[in-house]
């Protein structure tokens, strides 16, 4: 499914281009072994929250965008993060982990603010919303990477992350983006990002799906992060006109929202 649109979405590779490597997963186990921290659990609730939102957030890219990448990118990024679900409910599951099946109250509101848009203002806000929000996750899913004791947990962070780049290009490929604002956000961001880690030690529990709460001193950096960049984006959200309509929520629950 996903490389049937990549074909479509991604240039062919240029005779000059240096070879990329690509992680060879087969390197890595996946037998839940290996402590587990809340961290960890928070990471696999928050890639689990991505989908609930990012999913349906594509689908109305079908219907309310009138530009045709944009189409294509919410259907690109739509179908992957069905399979990243997938990859996230199974290491749920090996871990024992419960997780939601609605989006939590911030990514609802993103939902309802893209529903009450169409053709260019859904473009922006859309493109606004999930290029912020992946920026935010992608350095957080490094240190989840980088620190995690659990080998299901370690593989996850590698598959997300690969999600998380490609997602990151698509949307930028949009012409959408407006880089000198993320600049911006990221350094007015930085103060605070410092000012967590020396927060006291407080524990996420697996079943808050909140975005501002903290799992310790060390690791408060990347659940801020983590949570920040799956539920919500860096941009304020705002009061649009245009009327709701009213059967495509219930018809978003009814098609995302099963365990």
């Amino acid at each position: 499914m996903i490389s049937a649109v990549m074909v479509v979405l991604v240039p062919g590779k240029s005779a000059w281009a240096a070879d990329v490597p690509v992680p060879p997963e087969n390197l890595l186990s996946d037998r839940g072994a290996g402590k587990i921290s809340a961290a960890d659990k928070d990471f696999v609730i928050k890639v689990r929250l991505a989908g609930l939102w990012e999913i349906p957030a594509g689908e109305m890219a079908q219907n309310l965008s009138e530009n045709n990448r944009v189409k294509r990118i919410g259907r690109s990024i739509a179908d992957q993060h069905t399979e990243l679900d997938l990859l996230a409910r199974n290491a749920a599951t090996k871990l024992k982990i419960t997780l939601p099946n609605e989006p939590n109250e911030d990514q609802q509101g993103w939902l309802d603010e893209m529903e009450s848009a169409q053709g260019e203002q859904f473009d922006q806000i859309y493109i606004d919303r999930l290029r912020a929000a992946h920026g935010k996750i992608f350095p957080a899913i490094a240190n989840i990477r980088a620190s995690t004791q659990n080998d299901t947990v370690r593989k996850l962070a590698q598959q997300a992350n690969q999600f998380v780049m490609t997602h990151m290009t698509l949307l930028e490929s949009s012409r959408l983006v407006d880089f000198a604002d993320l600049a911006a956000a990221a350094a007015a961001a930085a103060p605070a990002a410092a000012a967590t880690t020396k927060a006291p030690a407080q524990v996420l529990s697996a079943s808050e799906t909140g975005s501002g709460e903290m799992s310790g001193a060390n690791m408060g950096f990347i659940l801020a992060a983590l949570a920040g960049g799956l539920a919500v984006g860096v941009f304020a959200t705002k009061q649009l006109a245009g009327g709701r309509r009213p059967g495509y929520r219930n018809n978003r629950r009814t098609r995302y929202y099963g365990g």
